[in-house]
């Protein structure tokens, strides 16, 4: 599916541009990193990646440095700090999500030993690597972003549908 320049249509600006050539599709094996996509994953449901991307450095910061223990611990004066925060996504449900997501987290880092080892274990621990050749090819979900939804869901985690886990698991490798 890449372009001429090698790069895939949806990266159009600089920032885009950015990410696509140095994180998207890398495979990611740090906890902390995947907990941050995770959370914007989930902040970008109905908004473009682009604005997503663009208030990152605010996300970073107001979800110290996505930390899953320190966000596991956000109160409801953190919840307020985060829904008065103009840099990030001011939805209560994506913040409520994000602080529950955390503790779900970190109770798959019990569980397996890693969140890493939890989701590449989806995979048998390899990027599945697909040959797209144009946008339409690309689906918006799959059965293995279907399951993994199911399965996160089922854990207690939110804003995890299918079309998130599959954009998700592009972003990760």
């Amino acid at each position: 599916m890449p372009g001429a320049n090698g790069r895939c249509p949806w990266a159009r600006s600089a920032a885009e541009r950015d990410y696509h050539d140095r994180e998207w599709g890398v495979p990611q094996h740090d906890d902390r990193v995947l907990f941050e996509f995770l959370i914007l994953e989930g902040a970008q449901a109905g908004l473009s990646w682009s604005t997503i991307l663009n208030k990152r450095p605010a996300y970073r910061a107001a979800y110290r440095g996505f930390d899953p223990a320190r966000v596991a611990t956000f109160d409801e004066t953190d919840q307020a700090r985060l829904l008065a925060d103009a840099g990030i996504v001011r939805n209560r449900l994506k913040i409520g999500a994000s602080i529950g997501n955390a503790r779900a987290f970190l109770a798959i880092q019990r569980e397996f030993g890693s969140f890493d080892r939890y989701l590449w274990q989806w995979v048998d621990h390899r990027p599945i690597h697909n040959l797209w050749h144009d946008m339409s090819q690309v689906p918006a979900r799959t059965a293995l972003s279907d399951a993994l939804s199911r399965d996160l869901r089922r854990r207690g985690f939110r804003f995890v549908g299918s079309t998130i886990c599959y954009a998700y698991l592009q972003a990760v490798g």
